[in-house]
């Protein structure tokens, strides 16, 4: 159960990250973009290390302070989700 739990949350953080390079492409283009609410919801569902890893390497919603915060706030999420499972395990 555990297995299934972190390649969830790891397939999780690699989708988000895929979408934050989706995003910048499209921004560049000029073309139909993922909404901001949307981003910054799926980063809080789990996936802070994704989207802060996402946003860096595609330099995209970078200077905007409250990605930033939601980004953060998305890893002491995650952080928090390991703890509960590693002490449930226990």
């Amino acid at each position: 159960m555990i297995r299934e739990i972190l390649i969830y949350g790891s397939l999780w953080n690699i989708f988000v990250f895929v979408l934050y390079g989706i995003d910048k492409g499209r921004a560049v283009r000029g073309k139909w973009r993922i909404s901001e609410k949307t981003l910054l919801l799926l980063t809080l569902c789990g996936a802070g290390l994704g989207a802060f890893l996402g946003g860096n390497y595609f330099h995209h919603k970078t200077r905007k302070w409250y990605f930033q915060v939601i980004w953060y706030l998305g890893i002491i999420i995650q952080i928090a989700i390991c703890y509960v499972i590693w002490k449930v395990r226990k």
